[in-house]
Order: structure tokens, then sequence, then C-alpha cells
């Protein structure tokens, strides 16, 4: 199965034949992306929040390629009014098969509010405050993957990882909007999976930190082998 980092916090999870968008949010949005919409090929796209950095290219990714988009049901609805070409609309704890694996719905901590202004884009008083946010458990391939979505560093992590064991787990690393590279290393503890590579670092100010640093840490830890990934490359496990 290959990995493919967009930057940010957007991946591409592909067995060969499907792939797998989570949080779409590509150049020139993203300026941290080198591949735009026309370049990203999508069986399905996931998305773990509505917060502009991670659903900003859902729609015109979906309508593209036909791909349906997986998200919180009211995210969900949101992206049927926008034009998603179509939908599915679990809550946490739900999950929806597809016919090259599943994807589940699993609790963050962090906020969700669907794009307001382009000036103000986080605001709830030009866009719209729907629920909590998510992380995502995706099995394509023969392996299992946790992207955590933007979250703090919760103790249940480690009873996802108990419910469905994870290969691979991606965790945001760069403070301030989500856990720091610290409480990333603890999280990595917690969820024991044998490959940890790092998000939501780098692309702005705020959230600059030494992944290389973070890398070494989880490591020394015993937390699994981490890659650190840049833009537009691929990871194969």
């Amino acid at each position: 199965m290959e990995i493919t980092y967009y930057g940010h916090s957007c991946f591409g999870l592909s067995d060969g034949t499907d792939h797998v968008v989570i949080d779409p949010f590509l150049a020139p949005n993203n300026p941290a992306a080198t591949a735009t919409v026309d370049d990203v090929p999508a069986t399905a796209i996931v998305i773990t929040h509505g917060h502009a950095d991670h659903i900003a290219d859902a729609v015109p990714l979906s309508q593209r390629t036909g791909a349906p988009c997986v998200a919180v049901v009211e995210v969900a609805n949101w992206l049927d009014e926008q034009g998603a070409i179509s939908t599915f609309d679990p809550n946490l704890g739900g999950t929806v098969r597809f016919d090259w694996g599943w994807v589940k719905l699993v609790q963050a901590f962090h906020t969700s509010t669907m794009p307001g202004s382009a000036e103000t884009p986080f605001s709830p008083t030009t866009g719209t405050t729907v629920g909590q946010a998510a992380g995502v458990v995706v099995r394509i391939g023969g392996v299992t993957v946790y992207h955590a979505g933007d979250t703090c560093l919760f103790g249940d992590m480690k009873l996802i990882a108990e419910s469905t064991p994870v290969d691979v787990a991606i965790l945001p690393i760069g403070g301030h909007y989500t856990m720091d590279r610290h409480d990333a290393v603890t999280a990595a503890k917690l969820i024991g999976a044998g490959l940890v590579i790092p998000t939501h670092f780098d692309t702005f100010p705020p959230i600059e930190t030494d992944s290389a640093a973070f890398a070494a840490d989880v490591e020394a830890a015993g937390a699994g082998d981490a890659v650190v990934l840049a833009p537009g490359s691929t990871h194969t496990v």
C-alpha cells in the first residue's frame, strides 16, 4: 500500500487500484502542496472536520473524479449542498464499507467550523460551527491507517488502537492548533503502530516545528519507526 503526502494534513492511501484521499487541501489553497485538484486521483474522499485547511478542495475533487465524500453527518450535508457528487454521513463510531475496505470515524478533540468568508474562514460569525471533529481509521490494501485528524493528546487513543489495531499512525505535531511533537510521541506510544508519520506542521508559522526531532524521539521511545514525508512524496508499506 502506498501513502502519498500532499502537504499539511492531506494524504492519499492507494492499494494500486483505489485511492483514498484524506482532508483534501491542495495547491494553490495549500501553500505547502505541490499537487492541485487536477493532479490527484480519488476513489473516495475522507474529511475529518470542517476547517478550511482540511476541506477546501473536497467538492472540486469529488466533482472531477466522481468520488464520494465520507464525513460526520453535518459536514456531509454541507458537502451535499456545495455540490459533492455523493456523500456518506456517519457519526463518531460509524463505519462505511467499500469494495476496497472501510472507513471508521473515531473521536478527536478539536473544533469544527464550516468555512466562512474568504477573509475569515474559521469564524463562526461568517461560517457555521458544526459539532465535533473526528479522527479516521482506514483499512485499505491490507493495512490499517489511523489518521488522528486535528486533535490534542487523549488517553483513548489507546482504546482506538485496541479496537482496531493500527499499522500506521498519522499524527499532528505542529502544536498551537493541535498537540505538539512532544505530546505526539506520547500518542505514538499509546497507539503502538509499527510506523508513525507526522502531519499538520510547517505549513504556517504558528505550526512550525522540528519534525526530525519528533521522528528521533518516537524511535528512541520504542514507539515505532518514524518517517517524515515531504509534500508530494510517497512511502510504501
